[in-house]
């Protein structure tokens, strides 16, 4: 047995849609980098490129997406000798094995994703005859690229957000649903990692920070452009000297994400002392770009020298692919797909 198969396997992927912004991190980037730090972890980031199709036909967007989610978790720190950092694209086994889960996977099971629902009830809501209206085969049946994706590694864990717990369930049931068919252990079954603290961090305007609702905070914009947008962040109207509740407030929430708990007990006694919001809001833009001012110039260094970049990715593939291909070896020996001689 080898030593990365006797570690405890993570696999976290991010989809190459949007600029990365300090929602990303604080849910997926940090503890993504942080695991990949570990001598006890096999870890297992990837841009989800193929995932992007899903919802953005723009390849320059794509494109560009890809660049800068790469440069980003390299800027940040990601140990790319340890961890295993990977294009989705770069894996032909991911969608070989995509079919072989849909050959297993129940219709019944693709009916209950919440995205699927989610658009059938918009279509409902808006009157339209036909309840699958704009809906592609990708967006029914992404949840089987995504259990393809943690499976192909035998991920024993998947850290997500809340919103993405049942697409772990039904990773589990394909799993457990071809081990069955075909007599086997070939999957392992993966666990859902919901860090309770950072799941969902608020943007400007107190909603979940989403490129959806356009209210993010993207990590590296100019030390200027950082500050004007803290700025905009919604607060409430009471005066300075009033108590304030850290526990309401976006800005409070934003800070103690990044602040050690000593920083953080520290603010939280200022709210209680009616610290002016003009303050509190100045306060976290120091906090942030001292935080991010030497990521920032690291990651302008790597957009730079993009081949520096295809050279991690294609090196992380590689190293992906020794893992894959073996595994579709079996894979397709076991449902008859495999060589004469």
């Amino acid at each position: 047995m080898s030593a990365a198969s006797e570690k405890i396997r993570v696999l976290t992927g991010i989809t190459t849609t949007g600029t990365p912004h300090l929602g990303n991190y604080v849910g997926a980037i940090k503890p993504a980098i942080e695991a990949s730090q570990d001598p006890g972890v096999q870890s297992y980031y990837f841009l989800a490129d193929l995932h992007a199709l899903i919802k953005c036909q723009d390849p320059r967007r794509v494109q560009e997406s890809r660049l800068e989610i790469a440069a980003t978790w390299m800027a940040l720190g990601l140990d790319t000798d340890n961890a295993i950092f990977y294009r989705q694209s770069d894996i032909p086994e991911i969608p070989e094995l995509t079919w072989m889960l849909t050959c297993v996977c129940a219709k019944g099971l693709m009916n209950r994703a919440h995205a699927y629902k989610a658009a059938v009830a918009e279509n409902e809501a808006a009157g339209n005859q036909d309840p699958d209206k704009g809906i592609t085969m990708g967006l029914f049946g992404y949840p089987v690229l995504m259990a393809a994706d943690i499976l192909m590694f035998n991920a024993n864990r998947v850290p997500v957000g809340r919103d993405q717990i049942q697409h772990i369930e039904m990773a589990r049931d394909m799993a457990g649903r071809f081990n069955h068919l075909y007599k086997g252990q070939y999957f392992t079954l993966p666990e859902a990692v919901v860090d309770q603290k950072v799941e969902v961090l608020g943007g400007l305007d107190g909603r979940k920070m989403s490129k959806s609702y356009n209210n993010t905070i993207p990590l590296f914009v100019s030390e200027k452009k950082l500050q004007k947008l803290v700025r905009k962040i919604k607060t409430n109207s009471l005066e300075p000297g009033e108590p304030k509740d850290p526990d309401t407030c976006t800005l409070f929430q934003i800070y103690s994400a990044f602040a050690t708990a000593e920083e953080t007990a520290a603010m939280r006694e200022e709210y209680a002392g009616g610290i002016g919001w003009g303050e509190a809001k100045n306060r976290v833009f120091e906090y942030l770009n001292d935080h991010l001012r030497e990521p920032r110039e690291r990651y302008q260094a790597l957009l730079e020298d993009p081949g520096h970049i295809e050279q991690v990715l294609l090196k992380g593939a590689e190293r992906a692919r020794a893992e894959a291909a073996p595994l579709m070896d079996r894979l397709r020996q076991a449902a008859g797909l495999g060589r004469f001689v």
